[in-house]
């Protein structure tokens, strides 16, 4: 026993030296990196840390409004909101009222509760966590069933798109819904959780992205928004050229309830990606592409290469389908989207929907250059837009939604003072599905099993526990709107106008809403 403590000993003490030997000489001749070259163990010290910088930034150095894309106050608005159902703080905001921004205007005389005009007729059956002791070595919460207020507009309130051109118009009870986020890019598991959530909360909708309508987008018996994005995935034949007979087939489907053609999005005015790794044999049936072939779609649609084309092929599908049909754009070069707001009012073909994604959406891949710099940010598109419909006698016809990292209520608020009809979210609803920010999207690779197809990362999503917090959160957006149309004094979040914003500039000026859209 002796002989071998002390082999076991001698075995400990020579490890360490033995592989700090190893890897200083596998370093010291390898060609790739220089510091590791001179510097073998320092350099290799330095890059450990490095690897770990994003993480320690986010948790430990960066304050609650620093971290981008989302803060940690953003990412915590939405998680909580989705997880207890609140959006109560306490002391004051930390918000930097110094800096330039949009504020809501208050009315001297704000409406009461009993005077706003919302439906709560229906309760919503969810589930929520209560905290029982949060200290710093411990944290106990319980989930709780609770009958919940599902805060949805009016009948009268109700926003009808494609009232005057479609055989079956989409009926919407809530302003705010999901924004594409294709089956591929998210996983089976979030898809579903998606689904479900919301089909729960009522008064929304999902959109499915552009690469395809699955059977997860089916679970919850939601509305959907089939979107088609220019390599027709779903829609399209063997040869990768749009099919009637597969677009009659969605058409049919009763949960489907509009169609949006993706001419860019926010982060990527250009086609989407997806990385091979991800092209699994369900993928590429939905999409009729091969398995494991990373998938690049062409820029733009080859069905049409003028605006009088795209309008006389929304035209067609709507004849087809008998259900909206609207399109997806990022405002750019305003000289094009000026003469095709000319070409709607001259041909008097108007879709029923434009999205106006700002150049802050998100994306599961794109290139750095585009997210950063191509296309204009939400809140200088979106009121460009309104102001040019209102100028061509075409407003009335068209529903705008808006989306770009609108993820809380007063976000969600100024967008519809803007401009806005509607408002997508897609990372508000990433993070209650338990999207921590890894921005590992394209890669196959998400730690939490959001933005993946690989099943044994994607058993960390528990789907039903899931669905409650999207519930959750959808209806507390709602809830917090007619908070904020109750500040303005109005009756119900329709009612907000440009006449109730303002924007701030840094040095104390005021500039109306009215102003913003010139």
């Amino acid at each position: 026993m002796l002989t071998i403590l002390l082999m076991l000993m001698l075995l400990i003490m020579i490890t360490p030296p033995l592989l700090i030997f190893y890897l200083w000489r596998r370093d010291r001749n390898q060609r790739e990196h220089s510091v590791l070259r001179n510097f073998p163990i320092l350099g290799k010290l330095r890059y450990i840390f490095e690897k770990m910088g994003p993480e320690l930034r986010q948790y430990l150095f960066l304050n609650d409004n620093e971290a981008k894309p989302f803060s940690r106050n953003d990412y915590e608005s939405a998680v909580i909101a989705g997880k207890y159902k609140s959006r109560i703080i306490g002391f004051g905001s930390e918000r930097d009222f110094d800096a330039g921004g949009f504020y809501l205007q208050n009315a001297l005389y704000p409406t009461n509760r009993n005077e706003l005009r919302v439906d709560q007729s229906t309760k919503v059956s969810t589930w929520v966590y209560e905290l029982d002791e949060d200290n710093l070595f411990t944290r106990k919460e319980h989930l709780v069933e609770r009958d919940i207020s599902p805060y949805l507009l009016t009948e009268e309130d109700t926003v009808i798109i494609g009232e005057q051109t479609c055989r079956e118009p989409f009926h919407v009870r809530g302003l705010v819904g999901q924004s594409a986020m294709s089956f591929g890019s998210l996983g089976d598991r979030a898809i579903t959780a998606l689904s479900i959530g919301l089909g729960r909360a009522g008064g929304t909708w999902m959109n499915t992205g552009e690469g395809g309508l699955s059977d997860y987008h089916l679970k919850g018996d939601v509305d959907l928004i089939c979107q088609i994005g220019p390599a027709l995935f779903g829609v399209r034949d063997e040869d990768g050229a749009f099919s009637v007979e597969a677009f009659k087939q969605k058409s049919a489907l009763p949960q489907v309830k509009a169609f949006e053609l993706k001419l860019a999005q926010g982060a990527k005015t250009r086609g989407g990606h997806i990385d091979g790794s991800k092209v699994t044999e369900e993928i590429a049936r939905i999409r009729h592409v091969r398995v494991g072939e990373t998938i690049d779609s062409p820029n733009r649609f080859s069905e049409f290469h003028t605006h009088t084309e795209l309008l006389t092929f929304v035209e067609r599908l709507r004849v087809i389908g008998g259900k909206p049909v609207g399109i997806k754009l990022v405002v750019g070069k305003l000289k094009d989207i000026d003469s095709l707001v000319r070409e709607m009012a001259r041909s008097q073909i108007v879709p029923d929907f434009i999205t106006i994604d700002g150049s802050e959406g998100g994306t599961g891949a794109t290139y750095q250059e585009l997210a950063d710099t191509v296309g204009l940010p939400l809140k200088a598109a979106l009121p460009y837009v309104h102001r040019l419909l209102i100028e061509h006698g075409l407003r009335d016809r068209v529903k705008l939604f808006a989306s770009g990292k609108l993820i809380t209520a007063d976000k969600i608020a100024i967008a519809l003072a803007l401009g806005a009809d509607l408002v997508n979210i897609a990372r508000g609803l990433m993070f209650n599905v338990g999207c921590i920010q890894a921005q590992v999207c394209h890669t196959n690779r998400c730690p939490v099993g959001v933005a993946t197809t690989d099943a044994k990362l994607q058993r960390a999503l528990v789907v039903d526990e899931k669905s409650y917090r999207v519930t959750n959160y959808i209806i507390s957006l709602r809830e917090g709107l007619y908070n904020m149309a109750a500040a303005a004094g109005v009756r119900s979040p329709t009612e907000l106008s440009q006449e109730h914003v303002v924007y701030q500039e840094p040095d104390g000026r005021v500039r109306s809403g009215y102003d913003l859209s010139h």
